[in-house]
């Protein structure tokens, strides 16, 4: 089957994680990811390999890190959108199946992904200084997301700001987790000093502080369960 023959239609993250067979992966931030124990280079490169002969494999899609330990395989369709598709979905179950039939476990626990988030006033004046300083790209045709061209460091979001907001930070950490870990996350780093400083957009994420007042958001997708503040 060409890659031309999958649906290049548009599922939310919810969809995703209630389609059977996807339960090794986890939705985060616009994306699916999963992450495979392979134990060494050699099987990790086997398993690689195995998925680079499934039909719909091509053009970036699917985006593999190849560790010692393990591998992570990212999928996100960019069509006229960016997100997640249907042929997302069927190639998550074709190498959930490839990793199962190499005995190769996954741990769900173990995804996440790290994005910086600045505010600006002028998205038109910041973004330029910062794509010269990271030899970052702009990330499909959106004027506030810039991304590593080699999808290896975190990617930068630029928060429109209405006003001015001297008495706050405006460069804040972003962490995307599997939905069903942002809990023992978020109590993890308010056990380490943190503090919750608002859920009011909970499940999609919360934000939190350090001692002194920076600020970080985690964020989840897809939610599954009932609303973790019980409503």
């Amino acid at each position: 089957m060409t890659d031309t023959e999958y649906k290049i239609e548009r599922i939310r993250p919810q969809q995703f994680h209630e389609i059977g067979g996807l339960e090794d992966w986890r939705v985060l931030g616009e994306g699916a990811c999963a992450y495979f124990r392979t134990g060494s280079f050699t099987a990790g490169a086997q398993f690689v390999q195995a998925i680079s002969e499934l039909p719909g494999v091509g053009s970036g899609h699917p985006d593999v890190d190849l560790r010692d330990e393990g591998v992570t395989v990212r999928l996100i369709t960019i069509a006229d959108f960016y997100g997640l598709s249907e042929r997302d979905a069927e190639l998550a179950r074709q190498i959930s199946a490839v990793a199962r039939t190499l005995n190769i476990p996954a741990d769900p626990s173990s995804v996440q992904t790290v994005q910086v988030t600045i505010d600006a006033l002028v998205l038109s004046d910041v973004v330029p200084f910062w794509r010269a300083l990271l030899g970052y790209e702009d990330r499909a045709n959106s004027p506030e997301d810039l991304i590593d061209p080699h999808r290896r460091g975190a990617p930068f979001y630029f928060q429109q700001m209405d006003a001015p907001r001297p008495q706050r930070n405006r460069v804040h950490v972003d962490v995307w987790v599997p939905y069903d870990q942002a809990q023992a996350r978020i109590a993890a780093a308010i056990a380490a000093g943190g503090r919750l400083v608002s859920d009011a957009y909970a499940p999609s994420h919360w934000v939190l502080a350090d001692p002194e007042g920076n600020e970080a958001c985690v964020g989840a997708a897809g939610w599954i369960e009932a609303d973790p503040r019980g409503q």
